[in-house]
């Protein structure tokens, strides 16, 4: 799927030098298809990391994406430029009026606040409620997913005892559900996050539908029955050095943080992680763009 994406995005050049297909506003008017317009809510603190992940997932289908960049005006990440949010990011007050096909809506290291505490939590929740007639499908990732459950189906998250970081293996529930065809019955994802959500909540609720279970790290991947939202706790986008930088940040910050679990061969951290979650991920965002996206949008809004 060719993204058009800024041409001065400096996530272009890496995905270019990876060989992901790119295009911009030129050649994009040429092509006579109606493009998917997906609408990315990056609430993580370093944006541009966020966006070559995010996007290089995009990339990987048959059809053209146009992307909108979306930051939180209640709330401005100092790990940002200003410069690179007004050139290449949008606010919601800008986008309201419009429909998207897809939507995204990121993680944010703020766990241990309760939701109401966020700064941004006001306008975060009137995106959440814009999009139940706005877009699509929602795609929630992280802690982007545990505020889905909490403001959409009253599910709250919990402290965990110590964090859960690292690489964890997971089953499917029922592998003919479109959003996991194609999955091995056992396959693998990150996860790094110092809360969670309860199963048994998940699981008796009526409206919410359990894809896929770590013995490990709990609740993944969780879809509602409407399709509209999915739920995602872990990180499939996260590249694989990411888990080692947060780690050596934690270790930086004195925050005195565990090895993540089954990550670094052999658990040694001097060597070389191996991604061994790539095809899962490419395929957890193919089935969404395929199947809860392109198949179920309309061509034209109303």
């Amino acid at each position: 799927m060719p993204i058009n994406v800024p041409k001065l995005l400096p996530a272009r050049n890496i995905l270019e030098k990876e060989n992901i297909f790119l295009m911009d506003d030129e050649r994009a008017v040429s092509q006579d298809i109606r493009p998917l317009n997906i609408v990315i809510l990056n609430l993580m603190p370093q944006k541009e990391k966020t966006e070559t992940q995010l996007l290089r997932l995009l990339g990987n289908t048959a059809l053209q994406v146009n992307v909108t960049l979306l930051y939180t005006s209640s709330y401005e990440s100092k790990h940002v430029s200003r410069s690179h949010l007004e050139q290449f990011y949008s606010t919601y007050n800008r986008i309201k009026h419009r429909r998207y096909d897809g939507m995204i809506i990121t993680g944010a290291p703020i766990e241990h606040f309760p939701f109401e505490k966020v700064h941004y939590w006001p306008e975060l929740t009137e995106i959440m409620e814009w999009s139940k007639t706005h877009v699509t499908s929602t795609l929630h990732i992280c802690w982007g997913a545990q505020a889905a459950l909490y403001y959409h189906y009253g599910i709250n998250k919990y402290e965990l005892p110590e964090k859960i970081a690292g690489i964890f293996s997971h089953g499917v529930s029922d592998p003919t559900v479109k959003l996991v065809q194609g999955f091995d019955e056992e396959f693998l994802a990150p996860h790094s996050r110092n809360t969670d959500v309860s199963q048994e909540e998940i699981e008796a609720d009526e409206r919410l539908d359990l894809l896929s279970v770590s013995p490990e790290a709990g609740a993944f991947i969780i879809m509602s029955k409407d399709q509209k939202n999915i739920m995602v706790t872990g990180h499939l986008e996260y590249d694989s050095y990411t888990l080692q930088e947060e780690y050596l940040r934690d270790q930086k910050n004195g925050l005195n943080p565990k090895l993540p679990k089954h990550y670094f061969p052999e658990d040694n951290p001097d060597l070389k992680p191996v991604n061994r979650w790539r095809s899962h991920a490419h395929l957890l965002f193919s089935n969404w763009l395929n199947y809860y996206v392109y198949q179920q949008t309309p061509y034209l809004w109303d």
